[in-house]
Order: structure tokens, then C-alpha cells, then sequence
């Protein structure tokens, strides 16, 4: 069932605009990151995850991002190569930008942290130019990442990307993927999380990300009056995640469907939720059942 219309005829399924940064996960783990020695590399960042876990799932998937203009650059744009990510929209760096690093502390399989290095970080730096409405234009969807609303000029390059996307008939999926660093207050965090809300089509967030979201225009009282707000503004879907309690979907006619996660072995508690948007996108593309897209998410 086709729940939100997507052009069939557009060449590439999504392009996410973000975030592409490295994560080091360490092999030795249960101790306190001073502790650790040994890490693995990967591609980090929400949005780079969902682009690599959509690629995976058989989805012909582009980017818009700022690389840094050195080794790193080279392996984050390879990874995103290797996988089958059209990387012709992601650019280097030209002032000497570091590519963001994020070191995992794994203190137990129900304890862990992130420890980010984020000053002067590429991923920020992608702008305005970097934005082409032919590019736009091929997608069946785009992928509006939260973070990268945080600073300009990625703020700016964002909300092009979404108005270019409106134009163009090209579906708005906002995560709404809260970071704490470079926000300066959370009126800011509402301001521009409120104008994407207002011009997407889906929604993802947890609980928390809709009060931040909701904080400048009042903060709604229940999931259900949150749907309804955001449906007043024309979005189809609204998806509200409650952590190990599960998620719910909101439908704009008025339905709603609730999943709660599987039982798994917990290794650490980052980058579930980044899977779970590129299963259910993935799923909605190929016109899924809803229950069936959130279980599978």
C-alpha cells in the first residue's frame, strides 16, 4: 500500500544531507573509554547510516555532504562507493575542515557514551552552492537530518535541499536526529525543527525530539495532538519512538500503528534507531503494509 506517492520514474530512491563523519567503536570493550586500546573504523553520522543501511537493503541511494580534503575524506568516500552511494554531491572541504570523530565508551551492554570531536568539523560546511536542483529533482525522497540544521552554512544548504525538494514534487523525510553540540539554546533547536516539520512529509522522532521541536509554539500533551499538529501542516506520517517501550506511526487518516522492539543482545545503546529509519524508508518505497514497514524497521 502506497502511503505516501512516490515518482517512480525519479533514477535515485533517497539522498540524505548531513552528517558523514568516522566512528571508533573499540574490539575491547566493558571498560571505560581510558581503558580502551583497540578500535574499529566505521562510517558514523545518522544520516550516513540510514544511506548506507538503505544501499544495503537494495536502495539507490545519493548524498550531499563536506568531506575533509585528506585521507579520511578518501575512506568515508570509498565506504559510501563500496556500498553503491553516488557520492558525485560530496564535496571536500576547502579550509583545512576536520572530518567529525566520535570514540564509543562501552561500559556494559546497558551503559555507553560517545566522546566527539567537533570543532571546525566538515559536515557543517556543506552549502548553499553545494546544492543542485537537478540533483534534487532525480530523487524519489531526500532525507532532512536535524544536525544538519544546527549552523550554517549547512543550515542553509538543508532547508534549500527541502524547498528544492517541495518544488519538485520529491518526498521530505525529517529526522529529527537531536545532537546537543553547536545549538546555542533550545528556542533555536525549535525554530528550525519546527519550519522542517511544517514542510515534510514524514516525521521521525522520539518523544523528546517532539518536545524540542514543539517548545517554541507549546509543547503538546500527548502523541496523538502532536500527530495532529503536524498533520495540520500537511505531512502524511508521523512516527513517535518511546526507546524499549517501542514506536508508534501515525497515519493522516487517522490511524495509528504500534510496534515494540525485539528482544536482542545489546552491545551498545547508539545507531538502532539509524537502522530502523533505513528498514521502514525502505520499506515504504516498496509500498509495504505499515505494520509490516515498522516491524521490519
Amino acid at each position: 500500500m502506497q502511503y505516501v506517492k512516490f515518482d517512480e520514474n525519479r533514477p535515485i530512491d533517497v539522498i540524505p544531507i548531513g552528517r558523514l563523519a568516522i566512528d571508533f567503536n573499540p574490539t575491547d570493550m566493558n571498560r571505560p573509554l581510558s581503558e580502551s586500546c583497540n578500535f574499529n573504523k566505521y562510517v558514523g553520522g545518522s544520516p550516513a547510516n540510514i544511506a548506507v543501511g538503505l544501499a544495503r537493503l537494495g536502495a539507490k541511494c545519493g548524498f550531499i555532504a563536506r568531506v575533509s580534503d585528506d585521507q579520511f575524506g578518501d575512506y568515508v568516500e570509498n565506504y559510501f562507493k563500496n556500498d553503491g552511494i553516488d557520492v558525485s554531491h560530496v564535496f571536500r572541504c576547502e579550509n583545512g575542515e576536520n572530518l567529525g570523530l566520535t570514540f564509543t565508551e562501552i561500559l556494559s551492554p546497558t551503559q555507553s557514551s560517545i566522546l566527539m570531536y567537533r570543532e571546525g568539523v566538515a559536515d557543517l560546511q556543506v552549502c548553499v552552492d553545494d546544492v543542485d536542483e537537478e540533483y534534487i529533482k532525480s530523487a524519489k525522497a531526500v532525507v532532512i537530518s536535524g544536525t544538519a540544521l544546527c549552523a550554517s552554512p549547512s543550515r542553509e544548504a538543508a532547508l534549500k535541499t527541502l524547498f528544492l525538494a517541495k518544488k519538485n514534487g520529491v518526498v521530505v523525510i525529517f529526522d529529527i536526529d537531536y545532537r546537543s553540540y553547536t545549538w546555542k539554546n533550545k528556542d533555536e533547536i525549535s525554530l528550525y525543527y519546527s519550519i522542517a516539520a511544517k514542510n515534510s512529509d514524514i516525521v521521525l522522532g522520539s518523544r523528546e525530539e517532539f518536545d524540542l521541536t514543539e517548545a517554541v509554539e507549546g509543547v503538546c500533551a500527548s502523541d496523538e495532538e502532536s500527530a495532529a499538529r503536524w498533520f495540520s501542516y500537511g505531512n502524511k506520517i508521523v512516527i513517535i519512538k518511546h526507546g524499549k517501550e517501542g514506536s508508534v506511526a501515525y497515519l493522516d487518516d487517522g490511524s495509528a500503528y504500534k510496534v515494540k522492539p525485539f528482544p536482542v543482545k545489546m552491545l551498545k545503546g547508539f545507531g538502532g534507531g539509524d537502522g530502523y529509519a533505513s528498514a521502514f524508508i525502505r520499506c515504504l518505497l516498496e509500498g509495504w503494509d505499515m505494520i509490516d514497514a515498522l516491524e521490519f524497521g
